[in-house]
């Protein structure tokens, strides 16, 4: 990658975590930010947007790389056995829990990303993000170790559904604080990360 193209992405990267509106993201201010001229986003990215999505593409694998390591690490402790299901579910779900209520964390960049994906006329722009799931099939090996009663396909609908819980956690604290009474403090990522594997782990325990 040229230095521009670099300069570029992590200009995108920072002024995303500053700003409040999609709308205040312009090829100016991005420009001024990484000491280059406004052509050079449709130089280097094509447009705009697709410098966008290279960016979120780059956290996310920084993401991805943070559950993988959770995951290797509850490997690692449970060996020779295998690896407890509570703390496979946690690696899977926790990342984003944490990243979500970290302040000067890049989940803003993802949440934009995901406006975006929402809103574009090319969502084929957003494919191979949106779709990827070669870091989601990594858990799998483990929860079938874990749960052999299951299919492949179970563990997948089951897998979705925590993904499903967690995002909705992440996005909508302020309804998750009135239904549950504010019973739950929303604002500690691993009370919500425990009170989400309290809920996912008995997806995947054998039937009586």
């Amino acid at each position: 990658m040229n230095p521009t193209s670099a300069r570029l992405l992590d200009a995108c990267e920072q002024l995303r975590c500053e700003i409040d509106s999609i709308d205040e993201l312009t090829a100016r201010r991005l420009a001024r930010r990484a000491s280059t001229t406004p052509s050079s986003v449709s130089y280097h990215f094509g447009s705009q947007e697709q410098l966008v999505i290279a960016t979120a593409q780059r956290v996310y694998k920084r993401l991805n790389a943070e559950r993988l390591s959770l995951l290797n690490d509850a490997v690692q402790r449970a060996s020779p056995e295998p690896p407890a299901l509570d703390q496979i579910i946690a690696a899977l779900i926790g990342p984003s829990v944490r990243w979500s209520l970290q302040p000067n964390s890049k989940y803003p960049v993802l949440a934009h990303f995901t406006a975006m994906a929402q809103r574009s006329r090319e969502p084929e722009l957003y494919r191979a993000v949106v779709e990827g799931i070669e870091h989601h099939r990594m858990f799998m090996p483990y929860l079938r170790l874990l749960a052999p009663w299951l299919s492949e396909a179970d563990i997948g609908w089951r897998m979705s559904c925590a993904l499903g819980i967690r995002s909705q956690v992440t996005r909508s604290r302020t309804r998750n604080e009135i239904l549950t009474n504010h019973a739950i403090d929303f604002s500690d990522p691993e009370v919500v990360i425990a009170r989400i594997v309290e809920v996912v782990v008995p997806m995947f325990r054998k039937p009586d």
